[in-house]
């Protein structure tokens, strides 16, 4: 399969790019930049310039592949104007795929977050939030499922608040990134809120099988660790980095603050019996271990 990718250089992407190449499939990748577009020649992939914004750019890997990934996500978490801003582009990017594969049965797959209930894991029967912080995203993933009846193999790939790979990536990054910049390793509330968490060569194991057998209109669940206690994570991180572990304001997380401080495990047992993923690679809290000062 000839797999149009975006997001291909990032923590998740790059290691999706390994994963299906190593699977036999070839792999066209969005590049933003030149030094993006190098560093998915070196991957053995090959790079169509253009940013997530480039409408005319995702036509055109969209057009000419077997099937689509969408991972790009603008990241921009620096108040909510810019959270709104980077969710608004992500949907406008992913409405514009979607339409070029209507009628094609090729399969797409995007991406969103675990979603949260209240007193248990979150399962893969649960909708996405679409309210909220990030409730836009969970509407445009609506939509993107809502091609099945179009004649698309759409599908989604949940993943948690942390996807990591060597200490970084996810919720668990922002906070080592906050507790450098403010000297504290902090959490919301008491600490007792639980996170789930994947490695990111895992999670892209997912990918490829979502890509390759999931039926149109499906949500899997990429989770390997169900539930971190954040005021672990936060111990964890504050004993590598040698700073003290304390209770912050809510608002230290800006925009993000309200997710922060959500207790929001969530399970994987149907992706695992249905698609037959298993993680194998370190836990959150061990890949914590690579973290220092």
């Amino acid at each position: 399969m000839h797999v149009f990718i975006t997001g291909g250089t990032g923590l998740i992407g790059s290691a999706v790019v390994a994963e299906l190449q190593r699977h036999g499939h070839s792999v066209l990748a969005l590049a933003r930049s030149e030094a993006s577009a190098r560093a998915v020649e070196a991957a053995g992939a090959k790079p169509l310039r253009g940013a997530l914004t480039d409408l005319d750019a995702l036509r055109a890997g969209a057009a000419q592949a077997d099937g689509v990934v969408h991972l790009a996500f603008g990241n921009d978490f620096s108040g909510p104007d810019a959270l709104a801003r980077a969710v608004a582009e992500e949907s406008a990017a992913m409405a514009v795929l979607g339409e070029e594969l209507v009628g094609s049965d090729r399969p797409y797959v995007t991406v969103s977050g675990t979603p949260w209930v209240s007193g248990r894991p979150s399962t893969e029967e649960d909708p996405l939030p679409l309210d909220g912080p990030v409730g836009g995203r969970g509407r445009a993933v609506n939509a993107v499922l809502g091609l099945a009846a179009r004649g698309v193999r759409s599908a989604s790939v949940r993943l948690p608040r942390t996807v990591h790979n060597q200490g970084k990536g996810g919720f668990a990054g922002l906070l080592t990134d906050i507790a450098r910049r403010t000297g504290v390793s902090g959490y919301a509330g008491d600490g007792t809120q639980r996170w789930p968490a994947v490695h990111a060569l895992d999670a892209a194991v997912l990918f490829r099988l979502v890509l390759e057998n999931a039926p149109a209109g499906s949500a899997w669940h990429a989770v390997a660790d169900e539930g971190d206690r954040v005021v672990d994570i936060a111990a964890v991180l504050g004993r590598r980095l040698n700073l003290p572990v304390e209770s912050v304001p809510e608002e230290t997380y800006g925009p993000l603050g309200p997710i922060f401080a959500a207790d929001q495990p969530s399970s994987s047992a149907h992706t695992r019996a249905t698609l037959g993923w298993e993680p194998t690679h370190p836990s959150l809290l061990d890949d914590l271990e690579h973290v220092s000062e």
